[in-house]
């Protein structure tokens, strides 16, 4: 360890907002790999996945939680209460408040919860910067403050960024590194993501699941590995990854959705499912899906645990 520079920082950070507010983009921005699904649906993110950026001055850990809402089912309940436990053990809390947005009670509630966490450094991201106008985005961090004073926080800075067209995304990486405390590397060199690979699968699998049904069944959908490995008795340069999957939904009404014509939605699920789990894992793969049905699996304990929750 002795190779760490004298002023290194080490910490996490865990970003926090509505849901849709950009900060699973932001993390895999500041990544420089997609570690966390996204979607234009609320909810996307159901667990506390950790990226982590390596820089020469720095190991920033990154935490991006769920949307934090208005519960309406057992699984709405748990993700919220995810959230505020991942609050209480970062050294750094930044709020993604999208400009594309004007400030509303949901970003209200969200700052009055993020004081209660009050020894913690607060940041104000002010997200989606390349979708609004310049005198917007005045108007926008004018309303950024306001929503500090009006709930007790002291903003430590307030940063426009846009994850899409990488607009400050290294700004917001200085911002955060400067209220970490000082420390070691905490995870090895070279690891982006402390999730297991058969996590970062099934959220690829359920991410292109989500694609073309995003009204009709945004929730429903729950995605296990049942078995994940080399293929046995193939040359060394010839590797074959061998996934087997299920795609879980709550009712037998859903799944002509999801399958399609003769299999045929089913088919581009798989397809574009293969490709972002090659790009992330780097090894030719072959997917094996299979959908099932685990009733209003949302508001049944039993079921939560068994899907993971």
């Amino acid at each position: 360890m002795s190779s760490t520079p004298e002023n290194f920082k080490a910490g996490f950070a865990c970003f926090v907002g509505r849901p849709n507010a950009g900060k699973s983009t932001l993390t895999n921005a500041l990544v420089g790999k997609k570690i966390v699904i996204t979607s234009s649906k609320p909810q996307t993110t159901r667990h506390a996945v950790r990226g982590i950026v390596h820089r020469p001055d720095a190991q920033l850990i990154l935490v991006d939680t769920p949307g934090l809402h208005k519960p309406r089912t057992l699984l709405g309940e748990r993700l919220n209460d995810l959230v505020k436990t991942t609050w209480a053990e970062v050294d750094v809390i930044a709020v993604c408040l999208p400009a594309s947005d004007k400030i509303g009670p949901g970003d209200r509630f969200l700052a009055a919860e993020a004081a209660k966490v009050a020894k913690t450094p607060k940041v104000a991201l002010a997200t989606k910067a390349d979708l609004v106008e310049p005198e917007r985005m005045v108007e926008h961090l004018a309303d950024i403050q306001a929503l500090g004073e009006s709930s007790g926080i002291e903003w430590a800075s307030i940063v426009p960024v846009s994850a899409t067209s990488g607009y400050q995304v290294d700004l917001v990486a200085d911002e955060l590194v400067k209220l970490l405390p000082s420390g070691f590397p905490l995870y090895p060199d070279g690891d982006i993501t402390d999730e297991p690979e058969e996590t970062l699968v099934a959220e690829l699998i359920r991410e292109a699941a989500l694609e073309g049904v995003r009204d009709e069944l945004p929730h429903s959908i729950a995605v296990t590995i049942d078995e994940m490995g080399l293929r046995e008795d193939r040359p060394e340069d010839k590797p074959l990854l061998d996934v087997y999957a299920n795609i879980f939904l709550e009712r037998e009404s859903q799944k002509g959705i999801v399958i399609g014509h003769k299999g045929a939605r089913l088919r581009e699920v798989g397809a574009a499912a293969r490709r972002q789990i090659e790009a992330l894992l780097g090894t030719p793969v072959y997917l094996d899906l299979h959908v099932k049905i685990a009733k209003n699996w949302q508001t049944d304990a039993k079921n939560l645990r068994k899907l993971g929750f």
